[in-house]
């Protein structure tokens, strides 16, 4: 008897890990006979997926609050030497674009469907939520996670660092876990399951559970951890391909890292941001990342003259920088670190690497004067007291005491160089276009070349499952799928005249909001109409409504003239374009900032 029950063990323990690893393949109708006895049945075993024939292990990289022209890559003066070498043996792409805003533009990445469409028009935290289909934070089974699908064909799927799409509700060890990493199709996930994390005490998880950080830098932790996660899976010699999700909580606030990537940018910026945002205009004209006929715009409201600031300001703001600048160059250097691994193990030329950098436009979030630890929701300081506080505090600058770091609102436009306004902004292409790296040795024969075809984050899980040969599954684990809603762009890896297949792309982040058809775009800057010293912290607009705007970004790509008195007719169609889509997509009702912060005092 004793030997049975062992022997029964044995066998539900085997069964339970073939079930474990067969799910999707349970769910299908037996194939074999069932009749009295074995001799009178057919049995028909379970197998392991396989991937497709000589599939590549895949790498996502989704990089956060960097701004266009931040990168030595796409034209700015900040070392990127990964990135650098990435694109120039791959392609960059000019003409791509997020959803504005880091948890919509996560959800569209996932799921390749519109932000909206998968519950996330706000986020998963439960102030800048709402209970209506398009704002829930609550992304639905029924749009399958790009981990999923792949883990379906016969992939190890990793996630390390920011993943911000788990409901706040849910986020505690007790689960429940279905929407943590582990139920949306990761194998195993190392990082933070909220919008930002203090970088040397972040709040951590590991699997299912939260773990206490080891005090070193946030980048330096995930990086081991994905290579551990590689060596462990390579090591098992499954044959099996993975795909790593690597996104690091860099570079949004708080900006910290150590001195020795931040001190070589000293008197680096000394000049402000009107010579940097001039330079990189130059770099990027140079190497053709925009139009040889492009004009610079002219600096957002309410940003002054570099020239017109005090000895004070000046030295206050140079150094918020260049603790930003050492950040960016110290994760391009994490980041290299994956890259290397690869490379040593033979891998690197049999993996598809996309770049992202950025999740939206560089962050307007740290104010006219930049944050040196006052919390996010925290009450301003006036000017003059703002600007005596961080400069009694400016030795703590990306230091782990100055745990709220963030740059002046001057230095986000700078960063997004060559365009106008910032993150949030859902109307403005400063505030939506981001660069994207492909990089495949195999796949990519034009190497260093640009492409500038119209592309969205929802682009890059139907590009990926087109190019592995996978097809977007009608079912996963029983549920039927939706459909998906992004448009592959391998169309565009061999040829650079492709016209674009991606024509049509609404936009919407807490009131603002645009319409993107065929080269026009139209496009809303919200106002709210509170007024009140919370909201001054995220708003540079002047107190009068901006209304709505019309471009034609074939001819005037980071929109300086607004043709919306000139063609009434052509914005009147764009705003019907849009208000279909938000029907569409499940953007009403809308959800804006006002919304936000009365909830914000009703919770007072």
């Amino acid at each position: 008897m004793k030997y049975l029950a062992t022997l029964a063990i044995i066998v539900l323990s085997g069964t339970t890990a073939v079930w474990a690893q067969n799910y999707s393949q349970q769910q299908q109708p037996f194939q074999g006979v069932v009749g009295n006895t074995v001799s009178t049945s057919k049995e028909v075993r379970p197998h392991n997926i396989k991937a497709p024939q000589g599939a590549p292990n895949v790498v996502w990289i989704l990089l956060d609050d960097v701004g266009f022209g931040a990168t030595n890559t796409f034209g700015g003066v900040i070392n990127t030497p990964t990135f650098d070498n990435l694109a120039n043996n791959g392609l960059r792409y000019t003409n791509f674009h997020t959803a504005g805003i880091c948890a919509p533009t996560r959800a569209a990445l996932m799921t390749g469907r519109n932000h909206h469409s998968v519950h996330m028009g706000g986020f998963a935290h439960t102030i800048l939520s709402a209970g209506f289909p398009g704002y829930d934070g609550r992304i639905p089974s029924n749009a399958g996670t790009i981990a999923e699908i792949l883990r379906e064909n016969g992939y190890n799927t990793f996630a390390v660092g920011k993943y911000g799409l788990t409901p706040d509700e849910d986020a505690t060890d007790a689960g429940p876990f279905d929407r943590w990493p582990s139920g949306k199709g990761f194998d195993h996930f190392f990082g933070f399951l909220g919008s930002q994390t203090d970088q040397y005490k972040p709040d951590l998880v590991e699997e299912n559970a939260h773990v206490k950080p080891d005090g070193r830098h946030l980048n330096d932790q995930i990086t081991d951890k994905a290579i551990s996660y590689i060596a462990r899976q390579q090591a098992a010699k499954s044959g099996k391909p993975f795909f790593l999700y690597y996104s690091p909580g860099a570079t949004h606030a708080p900006h910290q890292v150590a001195t020795e990537w931040s001190d070589p940018y000293k008197g680096k910026f000394d000049k402000g941001w009107d010579v940097f945002r001039e330079e990189v205009f130059a770099r990027q004209k140079k190497l053709g990342i925009i139009p040889a006929n492009a004009v610079l715009p002219e600096r957002n409201p309410n940003i002054k003259a570099w020239n017109s600031l005090t000895a004070d300001e000046k030295k206050l703001y140079a150094r918020f920088m260049e603790v930003y600048a050492g950040y960016l160059t110290y994760t391009d250097h994490e980041v290299g670190r994956v890259i290397n691994y690869l490379k040593e193990i033979n891998q690197l030329d049999n993996t598809l690497v996309f770049v992202v950098i950025g999740d939206n436009g560089a962050s307007k979030e740290g104010t006219l004067n930049g944050d040196v630890d006052r919390a996010l929701f925290g009450k301003p300081l006036p000017e003059d007291e703002n600007i005596k506080y961080n400069l009694a505090k400016i030795d703590l600058i990306g230091k782990p005491e100055g745990t709220e770091a963030n740059y002046p609102l001057g230095w986000a436009q700078a960063a997004n160089t060559p365009f106008k306004f910032w993150k949030q902004d859902a109307n403005s292409e400063g505030g939506t276009r981001n660069p994207l790296i492909v990089f495949y040795p195999k796949g990519i024969k034009e190497k260093g070349a640009i492409r500038t075809q119209y592309g969205h984050v929802i682009d890059l899980l139907p590009t990926t499952l087109e190019y592995l040969g996978i097809q977007a599954p009608q079912e996963i684990r029983g549920i039927k799928q939706d459909p998906i809603q992004g448009t592959s762009l391998v169309y565009s890896f061999a040829d650079a005249k492709a016209a674009s297949k991606h024509t049509e792309q609404y936009y919407y982040i807490f009131g603002s909001h645009a319409i993107y058809k065929d080269g026009w775009k139209a496009g809303f800057a919200f106002q709210p109409s509170i007024s009140n010293g919370l909201f001054n912290k995220f708003s540079i607009y002047k107190t009068e409504d901006e209304g709505w705007a019309l471009y034609n970004l074939n001819e005037d790509f980071n929109e300086r003239n607004d043709l919306a008195k000139k063609y009434p007719q052509k914005l009147a169609e764009l705003k019907a374009l849009f208000d279909a889509d938000a029907k569409k997509y499940n953007v009403y009702p809308f959800f804006t900032w006002d919304d936000v912060i009365n909830r914000v005092f009703s919770m007072k």
